[in-house]
């Protein structure tokens, strides 16, 4: 289902019979520098004009009433009772849980939120929902947290709760994004940059394949375990490196034989190589070589496919037919994995063209009529 903002407030007045203060909170898109925020890399997110609106406000008592509109199901649990539960509602008990363990004054509130991202679709509807009510208790209880901390927050909600351990990219582009820009931001530091995206002639259009994804503990965990443990491998050949960005995959390659398990040593390729395409890709963006960035998406792909490993059947497939459009520039797949979207750069004037064409050659080959966003770059969480 989809919702906009003023659906969602009327939806609240609806519940709660009472005027609530509304805000939005985006999906990201990643452009480059995937899996490796939680390897200490760079990645190049940017928010995006669909996410998750939230009609906020108190309720004088120390009860959490929340009404998820896309789920058309209901949460209710005292403050001082917070405990996982299942589902959606771990990601808002583990952003309440993290904000009553740093001893932030909050209070009982009453919520409802709905919006017009794709679940499962690899846009970070998670990260959306977490940033978006942190965000919202902050400005509505004066609790003083800066974006950078509210992206900290809800990194570690997610951890915790839901129990997937993300990286901090997700959150951070949700809070932190700009409209018409990227950040390149270094998951070391948190430090980052914002860049001008002059796609000119090239819309961002994503092709959501279908396949739904839950990340829930699973193979995402496995990949950062594989990561780490690789990661422990080349300290010892490189005692001074403190991260993967202190190794270079001529590095990785030159030392094949410490592993003893090809799929540790395919991460670290991966991520190592990752690492490097990143940084180019934000010096071409900075001469406004698109062409030469859509290049880099798709080595990005072929490395997530082959030494990654979380691409399937489907993915392939959309970025393997993209190449037959030269309007086609770069493709890759996007997010955690196993399903949700490619991302693609394709001529503004052939998108409807191609992404038709794209379509029909996916559903002769998997039954599945795929869907087609284009994406718009926006400001991250906000009040309205």
């Amino acid at each position: 289902m989809i919702f906009t903002g003023h659906e969602i407030a009327n939806i609240f007045k609806d519940k709660f019979s009472k005027q609530p203060r509304l805000f939005f909170s985006p999906g990201r898109i990643n452009l480059i520098g995937e899996h490796v925020d939680y390897n200490d890399g760079y990645v190049m997110p940017a928010a995006i004009d669909k996410g998750v609106y939230f009609a906020i406000a108190p309720n004088n008592t120390d009860f959490i009433n929340v009404f998820s509109a896309d789920m058309q199901d209901e949460l209710h649990v005292p403050l001082s009772g917070i405990h996982k539960m299942s589902g959606w509602k771990n990601y808002i008990l583990g952003v309440i849980d993290q904000l009553l363990q740093r001893g932030y004054p909050i209070g009982g509130v009453d919520v409802a939120f709905g919006g017009n991202l794709p679940v499962g679709a690899g846009l970070s509807s998670s990260a959306a929902v977490e940033c978006g009510l942190a965000f919202a208790l902050n400005d509505v209880y004066n609790l003083g947290i800066s974006r950078t901390d509210i992206a900290v927050i809800c990194q570690k909600a997610e951890h915790t709760y839901p129990g997937v351990q993300c990286g901090i990219m997700d959150q951070f582009a949700s809070v932190m994004g700009k409209q018409n820009k990227v950040l390149l931001l270094d998951c070391n530091t948190l430090t980052y940059k914002i860049l001008p995206f002059n796609a000119n002639d090239y819309a961002i259009v994503l092709v959501n394949s279908l396949v739904h994804h839950s990340l829930d503990g699973g193979e995402y965990n496995v990949r950062r375990q594989q990561s780490e443990k690789g990661l422990g491998i080349l300290k010892r050949k490189f005692p001074a490196a403190k991260t993967f960005r202190d190794i270079s995959p001529e590095q990785v390659t030159a030392n094949a034989d410490a592993f003893d398990d090809a799929d540790v040593y395919n991460r670290c390729l991966y991520v190592t190589e990752e690492i490097t395409r990143t940084k180019k890709a934000a010096e071409l963006l900075k001469m406004d070589d698109i062409a030469a960035f859509g290049k880099l998406m798709y080595a990005t792909h072929d490395g997530l496919s082959r030494l990654y490993d979380v691409s399937c059947d489907e993915l392939d497939f959309l970025v393997t037919i993209s190449k037959q459009h030269p309007e086609i520039i770069g493709a890759r797949m996007m997010g955690g994995g196993f399903g949700g979207c490619t991302i693609n750069l394709i001529k503004k004037e052939k998108v409807a063209e191609i992404t038709g064409i794209m379509q029909a050659q996916y559903k002769q080959k998997f039954g599945i009529q795929a869907e087609v966003y284009i994406m718009s770059l926006s400001d991250g969480t906000h009040a309205l």
